[in-house]
């Protein structure tokens, strides 16, 4: 039974922050600036939140469904770290705003960044095993950063966005191998969100965990499936990527512990298979549980997919959980994600200054969890607003009234 990723899109946004102009107005050493490996962030606004990215990644895709397809989703995951309700989901909102089917089972789940592939795989897993061939579920992994502190390496990193994927029996971007899959998971301190404004982290511990879970969840996986080679049993490979720099140190070192492979053939090796993953994640930054399922969306828009090619995931979410799974993408995929328009979409995003930047950062503190009462005014970015939302069609976030969050199309 071929199950998977029937269609898939990603929000990326409406502004960015040239990662370098960053490092130069904090005032951070910009030797460290390459190997960070980041060229833009994307930054929200007052009027955008968790719930309206989510929408904005899934509704080009429902759109596009007939209203049997539509009505035939009868589960919808949202995975997000950046929760606006202890008991309400966001999976209520968006449910609503998509206009999906009452006949629907919807929850939420966190697990850090890798709640995006929990998601996936319970809806593969649900989709798989009902006696109906045309059911449907629709998983939306969507975050922003919530963290206001300044002068620190981590913030060059920290984005905002979205990926939605509608999962079933006809996975025209990626069939998953069923059963495939590696898991590698334990407690650990690496990162946390405390409170609703406050990212904490060891960077270092942060590094030393994801290199081991990768090494860890992919010996799983190799354990589990016959016959696997790393450098050759997949085409291409996609990986969390909260920077490319990490990645690209913890391919290093994967390939190093299994193959024994020198530096220039490691150096090559992730060129072709993990460089076309990393173009978008390169331009918007961590979006936690979304970032693989964005890389995977860098990667099919970017590599030579001209005939059916496998795909290694490895998916991480600090605290810790991992897994390292796999799946095949065919040209089919190339030709239907590239009408969803990702890449011009990322172009067409407006550049902040730093005035800009700081100031949005000012007015994002007023909209963090717990809002009882308040309206939105864009008084503050009119500008951006009219540039970028107004007459699009984009949801938007109008107001809270008794805690209940009220939404509109712009």
């Amino acid at each position: 039974m071929n199950v998977g990723i029937e269609a898939i899109n990603a929000y990326v946004g409406q502004t960015f922050l040239d990662v370098r102009t960053l490092f130069e107005a904090r005032g951070l050493d910009l030797a460290r600036f390459d190997n960070l490996m980041m060229e833009k962030k994307a930054v929200g606004l007052p009027c955008e939140d968790p719930v309206t990215n989510a929408v904005n990644a899934a509704k080009p895709i429902i759109d596009q469904l007939s209203e049997a397809d539509k009505n035939s989703i009868e589960l919808l995951i949202t995975a997000t770290e950046s929760g606006l309700d202890f008991g309400k989901s966001l999976s209520t909102y968006i449910h609503d705003y998509l206009g999906l089917s009452r006949q629907c089972r919807l929850f939420e789940v966190k697990q850090a960044c890798y709640a995006g592939t929990a998601g996936l795989q319970m809806a593969v897993n649900y989709v798989a095993a009902q006696p109906f061939a045309n059911t449907k579920a629709l998983v939306i992994a969507t975050d922003a950063a919530r963290s206001t502190s300044k002068e620190t390496y981590a913030e060059p990193s920290m984005g905002i966005g979205a990926v939605a994927m509608l999962v079933s029996r006809q996975p025209d971007i990626m069939a998953l191998d069923l059963g495939a899959t590696g898991l590698y998971s334990y407690e650990v301190m690496d990162t946390c969100r405390p409170q609703p404004n406050v990212e904490l982290g060891d960077p270092d511990l942060s590094l030393l965990s994801y290199l081991d879970c990768l090494e860890g969840a992919y010996q799983a996986y190799q354990d589990r499936v016959d016959g696997v080679d790393v450098q050759h049993t997949f085409d291409y490979m996609a990986f969390h990527t909260p920077f490319a720099g990490m990645v690209k140190g913890a391919h290093r070192k994967l390939l190093r512990s299994v193959k024994k492979l020198p530096p220039p053939d490691i150096e090559a090796d992730f060129q072709a298979r993990l460089g076309p993953s990393l173009s978008y994640c390169v331009q918007v930054g961590n979006i936690y549980s979304a970032t693989v399922h964005l890389a995977l969306c860098s990667l099919i828009d970017n590599a030579d997919i001209d005939r059916p090619k496998r795909v290694g995931l490895f998916s991480y979410g600090s605290g810790c959980a991992s897994e390292f799974y796999s799946g095949v993408v065919t040209p089919t995929a190339k030709e239907k994600l590239g009408r969803m328009g990702i890449a011009q979409r990322l172009a067409q995003r407006h550049e902040l200054s730093m005035t800009e930047y700081d100031h949005l950062l000012d007015l994002n503190d007023a909209w963090l969890f717990g809002i009882q009462d308040k309206t939105v005014e864009i008084n503050g970015y009119a500008g951006i607003y009219d540039r970028q939302f107004a007459g699009r069609g984009l949801l938007v976030l109008n107001k809270v009234e008794g805690f209940h969050r009220v939404y509109e199309w712009s």
